[in-house]
């Protein structure tokens, strides 16, 4: 079997992560996390680090209380081996851009996303 055939569709995986950041209820977010992330992910951006499928999904609960119907649209995903990298753009529901990055990810054996790392300019402190 040739290896590109068999290699897990990592954009496919990151597109139903990101999905769940605009996921509106916790069943449906961790449903969305199950599938494509590993029981012991570890997410990291300027603002938090955390470890699991509970506490990410928590975060993104609070990051969707503070701006409803916010999600993520990769505007540049590439991948190797088992990493990729998306550059992003934050969006309201008026499809308003608020912020823009970039995304790391790393994947387990399973093709699930086990590290995530974000980066976006912050607000000044003070």
């Amino acid at each position: 079997m040739n290896p590109v055939e068999s290699a897990p569709d990592h954009h496919r995986t990151w597109t139903t992560y990101t999905l769940a950041w605009q996921a509106e209820s916790a069943s449906d977010r961790l449903a969305l996390l199950a599938r494509s992330l590993h029981p012991e992910c570890r997410y990291a951006d300027p603002l938090a680090d955390v470890i699991g499928w509970p506490a990410l999904s928590a975060y993104m609960h609070d990051l969707q209380q503070q701006i409803p119907g916010v999600h993520f649209v990769a505007t540049r995903f590439i991948t190797h081996h088992r990493c990729s990298m998306a550059q992003w753009q934050m969006r309201d529901t008026h499809e308003a851009v608020l912020s823009e990055g970039v995304s790391f990810g790393e994947y387990a054996a399973d093709g699930r996303l086990i590290r995530m790392n974000g980066f976006f300019d912050t607000p000044p402190a003070g």
